[in-house]
């Protein structure tokens, strides 16, 4: 009996450890993308910066991007940006306002830096240039509305990738630190 115990274990112990084989994934096989990372201001939280009603053309959004794709950003082409009024201050008028070109960045504005080997460039949109694409005066504007500005990144290869088909490990970690959506708040 001792020894059919033994056999009957063992026998379980084999069964349990068989494995079939599973194919090795090949990295070349995986689909490439990218994704612009915020270096400075770091952490960027929620992307949100601020000008001044007073200084539209003195106050700005400024931030330092990595263009980050496989072989060092070689699959990056432009980074284009979009932007939108929100109005929450009724009291001035309520003011409509649908996404409108701002500003498209070339990969040759960038330039490869020498520690991570990715290409960067500081980007900047100050408060004029949010008023001039949105075509709206200052006096439309009141401190507490903002704009929104949306990045997206293209590739050489026709792709691009924005807040809308990027997950939440890219738009929202802090280690890729790639939000593509920026708040431009209005302030005094």
């Amino acid at each position: 009996m001792k020894n059919w115990l033994i056999l009957t274990v063992m026998s379980l112990l084999a069964l349990a450890c068989k494995t079939d084989m599973v194919s090795k994934l090949e990295v070349k096989d995986f689909e490439n993308g990218g994704y612009m990372r915020t270096v400075t201001p770091y952490p960027v939280g929620n992307a949100t910066f601020s000008v001044s009603k007073a200084n539209m053309s003195g106050t700005k959004m400024e931030f330092v991007a990595e263009a980050v794709t496989p072989n060092q950003g070689a699959l990056f082409a432009t980074y284009d940006l979009t932007i939108r009024f929100v109005d929450t201050t009724p009291a001035n008028g309520t003011i409509a306002s649908t996404s409108v070109a701002l500003k498209s960045i070339a990969a040759s504005a960038f330039t490869r830096d020498a520690t991570t080997g990715y290409p960067r460039a500081t980007i900047t949109v100050t408060g004029a240039e949010a008023l001039t694409a949105t075509k709206l005066a200052a006096t439309d504007i009141a401190s507490g509305d903002r704009f929104e500005i949306n990045g997206t990144m293209k590739l050489t290869d026709g792709k691009s990738f924005s807040a809308a088909n990027t997950g939440a490990n890219i738009t929202g970690g802090a280690f890729y630190s790639s939000p593509f959506v920026y708040r431009l708040n209005v302030v005094n």
